[in-house]
């Protein structure tokens, strides 16, 4: 925890793979593993911006974690994470694999300094629950923006004002651009070092295996446990321990 962004709040997103509903219902299943993680650690939770699945589920949520150390901790957990389970959305209860991601960022405090020039920035407002776009009602409150350059795009719609919509958006833009940047940094410092880890769709760090077994295993650290259910209500400390021990050495 030497980073000096680890004692910052976290935001995270998570974003559901290929597989239809069984991967917006994983989606799911993680977003909540993750509140009741924020429960037990006495850290509150602020959902931004989601969009729900067609039938079940979630396809994607943006999210606030607010406490101390939030982002040191829950950066461990950033990768593809792995389900397999007899799906319940299957009438012929075949066992199905799911994916999804999950990317963490550091809140960025007002003092660090972060350039964002204004024409650079694509803005779009929309109805919150809808679909988005450029020419819709004034009144419409969630708030879209595309920063050019990056192609990056934040967008927020948990607020009930278009101007507090915005503000969050921003600051979720910050905090990306400064994210941005610090890799960029790392996968130059990376490239005078033989090995070299990436994180990227397809390898995942951590699969949860409930049916033919029940096992939890970070393929990282090589942690595991049996106990799957305690787990998904939170209890991931043991895997976010390893991890740090694991960098440390």
């Amino acid at each position: 925890m030497s980073d000096p962004v680890d004692r910052s709040n976290a935001i995270f997103s998570i974003n559901s793979g290929a597989g239809g509903t069984e991967a917006c219902d994983w989606a799911n299943m993680l977003l909540r593993m993750y509140s009741k993680w924020s429960d037990k650690r006495g850290y509150s939770i602020e959902i931004l911006d989601t969009l729900q699945g067609e039938e079940a589920g979630i396809k994607n949520v943006t999210a606030i974690i607010r406490g101390e150390f939030a982002y040191g901790y829950l950066k461990t957990e950033s990768g593809v994470h792995r389900l397999v389970r007899i799906s319940p959305f299957d009438a012929n209860k075949r066992r199905h694999t799911s994916f999804a991601s999950l990317d963490v960022i550091p809140e960025i405090s007002d003092d660090i300094k972060i350039d964002i020039n204004e024409n650079d920035l694509k803005i779009d407002t929309f109805r919150s629950g809808g679909s988005g776009g450029q020419h819709v009602n004034v009144t419409d409150s969630a708030v879209r923006i595309t920063h050019l350059p990056s192609g990056l795009v934040v967008q927020c719609q948990n607020e009930r004002s278009q101007y507090k919509n915005k503000a969050m958006a921003m600051k979720i833009l910050r905090a990306k651009l400064y994210e941005l940047e610090r890799k960029k940094k790392f996968e130059e410092l990376t490239k005078r070092y033989d090995e070299k880890q990436k994180i990227e769709w397809g390898s995942q760090i951590r699969s949860y295996v409930m049916q033919p077994y029940s096992l939890v295993k970070d393929h990282r650290t090589g942690f595991e446990t049996s106990n799957v259910q305690a787990v998904m209500d939170g209890q991931i400390d043991e895997f976010i321990e390893a991890y740090l021990k694991q960098g440390k050495k």
